[in-house]
């Protein structure tokens, strides 16, 4: 059954004029990043509270030593996986346009992905909280925290968006738009439960885009919006996807 679904994607992929692909935290379990949600989501064992915007601002060392330990301390290692490296293949063969993704990690980046929004920012970069200058990671001293800015020696952030932040104006715009004009519109590893991300693919369907949806388990979308379901893990799907495709 999936092997006739997975024709039918790589055939829509194939023809289509503008493809775009949305991702969230599914694509990345493979390359051994927990996600936040779900059964072995990190909130089922993590407070969240320390990923608040009040919280930080009140308690930026409580915050930081948390944040450190759950990103920083292990994104590090996290390598592309070959759902990941299909994406950039398919951006160098024009079957793809834009990537949008839910994920902080960079790793869309890191397969070789060079049209990415990221809609909740990226743990790569770093903001100051006084000044708003910015930071590549590489310019932090993260063994002494919280870390500070060099200009004004404020603190720094993450640039990564805490809850009740908005998300940045541009990756949203951008978001939203790339989802009007495509026709083709691949979601993978996302049940895309947090607003106003989970309205995109609703954006691209009520727009013409045929749906291509790849979860391990049905989401809101399948019998919603979704036009192809692939019950698959995203490397399982991507990989029989790309060698339809000849990548």
């Amino acid at each position: 059954m999936n092997s006739t679904k997975i024709k039918e994607a790589a055939q829509l992929i194939r023809k289509a004029k503008y493809a775009v692909a949305f991702t969230g935290a599914g694509i990345s379990v493979e390359s051994g990043i927990p996600p936040f949600r779900g059964e072995n989501g990190l909130w089922n064992v993590t407070d969240p509270i320390f990923l608040e915007i009040e919280f930080f601002n009140k308690k930026p060392f409580q915050s930081w030593q948390k944040i450190k330990e759950i990103f920083y301390d292990k994104l590090g290692d996290a390598k592309p996986n070959i759902a990941h490296e299909t994406l950039a293949k398919m951006e160098k063969r024009s079957f793809l346009e834009t990537v949008i993704t839910q994920n902080i990690d960079h790793l869309h980046q890191l397969a070789g992905s060079k049209y990415v929004y990221e809609l909740h920012g990226t743990y790569k970069n770093m903001v100051c909280t006084e000044c708003q200058s910015e930071y590549d990671l590489s310019f932090a001293n993260l063994d002494y925290l919280p870390p500070t800015c060099f200009v004004c020696k404020g603190i720094l952030k993450p640039d990564i968006v805490f809850f009740n932040e908005p998300i940045p104006h541009f990756a949203k715009k951008r978001s939203f738009k790339e989802a009007e004009k495509a026709d083709v519109f691949i979601i993978i590893g996302t049940n895309a439960e947090v607003l106003p991300a989970a309205r995109i693919p609703e954006v691209a369907k009520e727009n013409g885009a045929k749906i291509i949806e790849i979860n391990i388990q049905p989401s809101h979308y399948t019998n919603t919006i979704t036009d192809i379901f692939l019950e698959m893990k995203a490397t399982e799907a991507m990989r029989e996807i790309g060698k339809l495709l000849y990548l």
